[in-house]
């Protein structure tokens, strides 16, 4: 027996010693404590410190914008933070010890955004309960890779089909939803969280059952970071190509592909397509030329106003006859949105682009709402545009 147990006890030290999974440094800590009065206490264990801040959209005055609090040392080394009471959002943070951005240890839900890795939380009891998983039959995300002849290369964009899509026979119609710069095509099911927005709308018959189509509008890249014949690149913010009107010449690619494998809806009232800042400026250039392919678009924050360098791009000419030409080719929904507190450029730049079109008589929708430009808003409009597609 004695044996016995000094083997097992050499085993253990050896499990411990050489066992590749992280299993024994589980934080006792609990960080975020969504409280019952809908404040977030967040917790660091930090002796050492000297100081410690908590940074995010962490107030319910300013949910649109980041914000800094300081947090406050006590016994242990233990530094806290209770935020005023928020509402009902999807919310992302970071910490901030010695001004070394870092995340929260006792978080292990976290989220790239470009490049940085932000902690995330939700508060229920409201619209985020849109982003949340919720006990109703669930679609399928799937990433595949596409034959891209206009890029010369292989690329992989994600795929959400509606629950009952595989056991089906019947043909569904399509939305395409672009993502901004320095996004890829995880951007819309992490921050945006457009499979639970999806699966939420249709369960409750508020949205059509709907092919998702999540590109990814960097044609430098293969695949988001990580995932192509690249590696593990450093990830930048600009990449080459970005604007510079290819993603447009080539996303016929896509569409072919779609078309190809899977059952849609092969008519220009079973195709949507929108997107968010770089993807709405996207958005508005391909159903531009485009022509009687779509017939719903979606401007998110659009980057209208934006222009990279000497662009010479055939894409981007003789827009006002490519508009008067989409106009005489008709169309169900024209829909734009913007936060009044987005950049001054793109702000201008919407208003211009708005203006052409009334100068037309061109019809479309527009919702200014309150906010800049972030993921708060976009997942708003997400929510209330697929709402109106395909009725």
């Amino acid at each position: 027996m004695k044996n016995a147990l000094m083997i097992l006890g050499l085993g253990l030290m050896a499990f411990t010693t050489y066992a590749q999974q992280d299993l024994f440094n589980e934080p006792s800590l609990v960080s975020p404590e969504i409280n019952t009065d809908k404040t977030v206490t967040f917790r660091l264990k930090a002796p050492l410190a000297q100081s410690v801040s908590v940074s995010g959209s962490l107030d319910g005055d300013n949910a649109f914008a980041p914000i800094t609090y300081q947090m406050e040392k006590g016994e242990g080394g233990l530094w806290t933070f209770t935020t005023p009471v928020l509402p009902s959002e999807l919310y992302r943070y970071n910490f901030s010890v010695d001004s070394v951005r870092t995340l929260d240890p006792s978080n292990s839900y976290a989220i790239r955004d470009v490049s940085n890795l932000s902690n995330i939380f939700l508060v229920e009891g409201g619209k985020a309960d849109m982003y949340k998983v919720q006990d109703v039959p669930h679609g399928t995300v799937a990433y595949r890779w596409y034959d891209s002849p206009g890029n010369d290369k292989k690329r992989r964009m994600a795929v959400y089909t509606p629950n009952g899509y595989e056991y089906s026979t019947e043909d569904y119609p399509v939305l395409y939803l672009l993502h901004g710069v320095g996004g890829d095509e995880e951007a819309w099911l992490g921050s945006g969280r457009a499979a639970q927005i999806m699966d939420n709308l249709i369960a409750q018959g508020k949205a059509e059952p709907m092919i998702v189509v999540m590109t990814n509008g960097n044609v430098f890249q293969q695949a988001s970071p990580g995932n192509g014949s690249r590696g593990f690149p450093k990830i930048t913010f600009m990449l080459p190509n970005t604007m510079d009107g290819k993603f447009e010449e080539t996303f016929g690619d896509v569409m072919t592909f779609i078309k190809d494998n899977y059952r849609t809806k092969d008519s220009k009232a079973g195709r949507a397509i929108a997107g968010l800042s770089m993807g709405g400026f996207h958005t508005a250039n391909i159903s531009l030329n485009y022509p009687d392919t779509f017939d719903y678009i979606g401007l998110f924050s659009s980057a209208l106003g934006v222009r990279m360098g000497n662009v010479t791009s055939t894409i981007y000419e003789n827009q006002d006859e490519k508009l008067k030409q989409q106009m005489d080719n008709g169309y169900k929904l024209y829909w734009m949105a913007i936060g009044e507190d987005d950049m001054d450029m793109i702000l201008k730049g919407n208003q211009d682009f708005r203006a052409k079109m009334d100068n037309l008589g061109m019809k479309y929708e527009f919702v200014g709402t309150k906010g800049g430009h972030t993921w708060n808003n976009w997942r708003d409009y997400l929510t209330i545009f697929a709402q109106r597609l395909f009725k």
